[in-house]
């Protein structure tokens, strides 16, 4: 006995390639996400001493401050990580095309190496919302 097995059509086989965009065009495409995070309203005068006690070791925040370990921070917000001119850059900083804000610096600094993997900045983090929130207010204030 012969049983009647229906033959399902197949779609011709292609040499078309999948569209690949351009490496430029990728760099320019955020490869992190604005959080979706609410900050804390921050203190700017708590975000000053707490930026002398955790930050300014590597960093200056001060118009015209010089590169140190790290890039200096004065006008960081609205900037895209990986452009301060003459600061050598870890890959994953310039590629990560970041444009700083208050919700990507409040998430960055709970942990720089979480957040940016490959980044070259050596720092635990500040656990504490409050903490984050007004080291963000004062930097959102060097401007």
């Amino acid at each position: 006995s012969s049983r009647f097995v229906p033959r399902v059509a197949q779609a011709p086989a292609s040499s078309h390639q999948p569209h690949r965009p351009a490496l430029a065009l990728q760099r320019a495409m955020p490869m992190i996400p604005e959080p979706d995070v609410e900050v804390p309203e921050g203190d700017v005068k708590k975000g000053a001493k707490l930026f002398k006690a955790k930050c300014a070791q590597c960093h200056t925040c001060e118009k015209g401050g010089n590169a140190k370990q790290g890039p200096p921070l004065y006008g960081v917000m609205g900037r895209t990580s990986g452009t301060y001119d003459g600061f050598a850059y870890s890959e994953s900083n310039k590629n990560a095309a970041i444009v700083w804000s208050d919700k990507h610096m409040f998430e960055y600094l709970v942990n720089p190496k979480k957040y940016m993997p490959g980044t070259k900045m050596v720092f635990a983090g500040v656990k504490k919302a409050g903490e984050r929130a007004d080291l963000c207010t004062y930097m959102l204030a060097q401007a």
